[in-house]
């Protein structure tokens, strides 16, 4: 609405959801380039003021109160418009990092924890997201940077049964997010929640002999599926040839390299053991996959003075199992009644999640951030957010 002073906040939040979908940047950018340089002011009948620096950051300031009502709003928007249904959600998280300090206050989200952008020298915040498996986004929240992956799947399945009720509904989901204790819950929940989750390779051991046993059954071309009952849950052994191809060369690459590198390093000289252990450490931080498959022999350090060679070979014991496991991954379900196609079908609509955080990231340049003010900072993902349903509509 628009204030006494005469601001339409309505227009100022359109011109930085716009800005934001078109050619993204700073307020600042905004304020003293961007906004005279477009049409912004003539479509919505307003002059300078709009882009007035105060204005753009007061308008932030006003944004998260209504953060749950456009979550409401979202919800009838996409059934409208597009007969969106919620009966099977995507949930994953990401992070985002700042280039900065970290800040004095403790309370402050902006901390050092898992980065997925491979920046764990910055602090971040974590971004947990819902969406439709067409990529309709219905929720997502800010969380401290170092929060568990694992613990924030209970808040979210309260949150969403508040919020649209309580359902039959199926939750997608990749390895690590869901804990034993929050599956149990969902399985004795009344209505049943259903999921499909990824298992950490760990569970793909320890089913493996009884896994061995069981027929293929073919899902589609290329991709096949074996099917294990266990009290209650049902996993599902699925190898994708396009997958297997995928990693196989992504392996055999990094292999490569780190073999080159390590002969070349056998033919450098080294005036102690610990300049050695350098650049070792930065030949695996490089190609971390590859260096599990080689035995690297230490020189032995009773030796005056201790000679900095060394001496490696590849461990083809460890090669075969990773061979065999290569395009293969298990998942794990109560949806016992369900065709294994559904299920393979459910599981790869995860990709649909990865290209929002992917869009975020790059189209609508989620960062770098300039805010210093932990409200501001969420008040800017939530244009970002906003900007992304823009993007989706649209396209």
């Amino acid at each position: 609405p628009i204030c006494r002073e005469g601001t339409s906040w309505q227009h100022i939040l359109q011109t930085l959801v716009c800005y934001r979908l078109i050619d993204p940047g700073s307020e600042w950018r905004l304020h003293r380039l961007w906004f005279e340089q477009s049409a912004m002011g003539d479509l919505l009948g307003g002059d300078y003021a709009l882009v007035e620096k105060n204005a753009l950051y007061r308008c932030l300031d006003k944004l998260l109160e209504h953060k749950s009502a456009l979550f409401d709003h979202l919800t009838e928007r996409w059934r409208d418009l597009f007969a969106a249904k919620y009966d099977v959600l995507l949930y994953d998280l990401t992070s985002t990092y700042f280039e900065s300090d970290p800040p004095e206050d403790k309370k402050d989200k902006r901390r050092f924890g898992y980065s997925r952008d491979k920046r764990s020298d910055c602090v971040q915040v974590v971004i947990a997201l819902v969406v439709t498996p067409e990529g309709f986004p219905l929720a997502y929240e800010v969380l401290a940077g170092n929060t568990l992956d694992k613990t924030t799947l209970k808040d979210f399945l309260h949150k969403i049964e508040k919020q649209y009720g309580k359902a039959e509904r199926i939750w997608v989901m990749d390895r690590g997010i869901p804990t034993e204790e929050v599956l149990t819950e969902m399985r004795q929940s009344d209505p049943p929640v259903y999921y499909l989750v990824g298992t950490p390779r760990a569970k793909l051991s320890e089913l493996e002999q009884k896994l061995l046993g069981l027929s293929w059954q073919a899902v589609r071309p290329g991709v096949k599926v074996k099917l294990l009952p266990e009290e209650k849950e049902l996993y599902v052994l699925a190898e994708s040839h396009d997958r297997i191809n995928k990693e196989r060369a992504m392996r055999r690459r990094q292999l490569r390299v780190l073999l080159k590198r390590l002969k070349k390093l056998q033919q450098m000289k080294f005036s102690s053991v610990e300049n050695l252990l350098l650049k070792l450490g930065q030949a695996k931080g490089e190609g971390p996959r590859a260096w599990r498959l080689i035995d690297i022999e230490m020189p032995k350090l009773v030796e005056q003075p201790p000679s900095p060679n060394f001496s490696f070979r590849l461990n083809r014991h460890k090669l075969r199992i990773v061979r065999r496991r290569e395009g293969r991954y298990l998942l794990r379900s109560n949806l016992c009644g369900r065709e294994p196609a559904e299920l393979w079908q459910f599981y790869i609509q995860l990709v649909e999640i990865e290209a929002v955080f992917k869009n975020l990231k790059d189209d609508l340049k989620l960062r770098p951030i300039y805010h210093q003010l932990e409200s501001r900072i969420e008040a800017h993902i939530f244009v970002a957010f906003i900007a992304y349903c823009l993007q989706i509509t649209l396209r």
